[in-house]
């Protein structure tokens, strides 16, 4: 078990991952009251895809009672620039690191195949791979295999790797040798729930994603509640303020994947640059990036209420055309940015 464990992350680490782990089946930690309470209380807003197949999220045991082990990896994309920076220019567009190259999901996966079939030459066995495309719980897992620990702000976080890292899994029916499960070590500190610009988290470790940014620009259908606006800013897709202040990002080193370098034209990008997109050149401009699974309509809302909260006036030739626009959504969205972009003028 050792001599396989010490091949297997030599194998890993010469595909790129920056962080292996793992932890037995037998070993998983319940978590089915932390989740059923979440969705009690409706937190999950619209996902209504975390209801399902519950019973697999609360005990990965059942999502394959075969298998003995579960490896974890950990693939860093820790940005070389500061994040945060672009919330002082309203009138560009912040956009989630992880978004600003190649969709992760293409990349891990591919990667974690390879490790697949190098373990299956090298032990025999059966295996399955995950990158966030089935219900596995992928966070407890990580902590429960010593990767990190979900922090206050409920994402993971590595004494390594700080939090800007994407978690894959390889569930096999291999007997690898355990590492020890990760402790807390959040301590007193709180700087993800301060930072929180709509109060998305009522407590510490818990998250309302009904007021969580990330969710109302990728995950929420329709219009967005109107108390909740201003409090975006020009965050068009994700945020990433939670984890951009976590103190242990000073452990972590620029992640290797060139593949998932942000692209220096959208770090900053104007707002006019995507306000105007339609369908053909919505998916044109993203193809490759996970940002094109929300689609045109989506996207252009966050925009336009981009636009109102950024006060320039300039926009107002490019908003006026969208209040015509099909989508519902977007129509009363820009009908909210010019009221708004008008309301800053007079003042």
């Amino acid at each position: 078990m050792t001599d396989l464990k010490s091949k297997l992350v030599d194998q890993a680490k010469d595909l790129g991952f920056d962080l292996i782990k793992a932890c037995s089946l037998s070993d998983t930690p319940s978590i089915s009251k932390s989740l059923r309470k979440f969705l009690n209380l409706n937190y999950h807003g619209q996902m209504s895809w975390l209801s399902e197949k519950i019973e697999w999220r609360e005990d990965p045991k059942i999502l394959w009672p075969e298998a003995k082990t579960i490896i974890m990896l950990a693939q860093s994309y820790t940005p070389e620039h500061d994040p945060m920076e672009v919330l002082n220019y309203p009138d560009k567009a912040a956009i989630s690191v992880y978004a600003q190259n190649k969709d992760y999901h293409v990349i891990i996966k591919k990667k974690l195949k390879s490790l697949a079939r190098w373990l299956i030459s090298e032990a025999g066995g059966e295996v399955k791979v995950f990158v966030d495309t089935a219900p596995v719980p992928e966070k407890p897992l990580g902590q429960a295999a010593g990767l990190g620990w979900q922090g206050k702000h409920t994402n993971l976080v590595s004494r390594e790797l700080g939090n800007w890292f994407f978690i894959g899994s390889i569930f096999t029916t291999l007997e690898i040798e355990p590492d020890k499960l990760e402790l807390d070590h959040c301590g007193s500190c709180q700087s993800c729930i301060d930072v929180c610009p709509t109060d998305a988290f009522p407590k510490p470790y818990q998250i309302d994603a009904r007021r969580c940014i990330s969710y109302l620009t990728i995950e929420h259908r329709g219009s967005v509640d109107v108390e909740l606006r201003s409090k975006i800013g020009n965050r068009i897709y994700g945020c990433d303020d939670c984890l951009a202040v976590c103190p242990w990002n000073k452990f972590a080193k620029a992640g290797s994947e060139t593949r998932l370098y942000a692209r220096e034209e959208l770090k900053m990008p104007d707002l006019t640059e995507f306000v105007t997109l339609d369908d053909k050149g919505f998916r044109d401009k993203f193809s490759g990036s996970p940002i094109k699974r929300i689609g045109r309509d989506r996207f252009i809302r966050n925009v336009l209420y981009a636009i109102g909260n950024s006060g320039e006036k300039r926009f107002k030739k490019v908003v006026t055309p969208l209040v015509k626009d099909p989508d519902l959504a977007v129509s009363e969205a820009a009908t909210w940015a010019l009221t708004k972009l008008v309301q800053n003028s007079n003042k």
